[in-house]
């Protein structure tokens, strides 16, 4: 199955989230990671939104998502060239003789330490979704006592946004 980032323009307004995730629902697809925020521009959100599925099925969800009054503009961001991004939290268990390992493996991350405690320590992580799950998977064995992840926030390369077309 086909990974595909969606970014949706929409209204800063109450009910959007339900309504868009309600259409994902009803056509049946899972919501990977769903991320929303201000914009650039007053009064307005930006949510990305990764799904699975074929291209044909994901384009005609972006077509209904598109019809809905309070989208603005809809991306599908396959093909195109994009920069991906996840913030994520990661609580460690620790003692005194694997904190040492666990602090070099967060500096080869590039990942900050934020909180030590005498039984844990919480690093925060910035990178893409292959960079992230790395050092998950090699924490793993330390004993994760806990995760936060943002979702995927992504933004197309360059002066275009999405499709090769203008935003706005």
């Amino acid at each position: 199955m086909e990974k595909h980032i969606i970014i949706a323009l929409v209204e800063d307004k109450p009910g959007v989230l339900n309504r868009i995730a309600s259409l994902f629902r009803r056509r049946g697809f899972n919501i990977q990671s769903l991320a929303v925020g201000s914009s650039e521009q007053p009064g307005l959100s930006r949510m990305t939104i990764v799904v699975g599925g074929n291209s044909r099925v994901v384009e005609q969800v972006r077509k209904q998502l598109a019809k809905l009054i309070e989208v603005i503009k809809v991306s599908d961001l396959s093909g195109e060239s994009f920069v991906s991004r996840e913030f994520v939290l990661i609580k460690v268990k620790t003692n005194r003789e694997t904190r040492g390992e666990i602090i070099q493996l967060a500096e080869i991350f590039r990942a900050n330490i934020v909180d030590v405690a005498p039984d844990s320590l919480v690093a925060e992580v910035t990178g893409d979704e292959e960079k992230v799950e790395s050092l998950i998977g090699l924490l793993r064995r330390f004993g994760i006592k806990e995760i936060a992840r943002t979702g995927c926030l992504a933004m197309t390369r360059g002066e275009r946004s999405g499709n090769g077309k203008h935003l706005l």
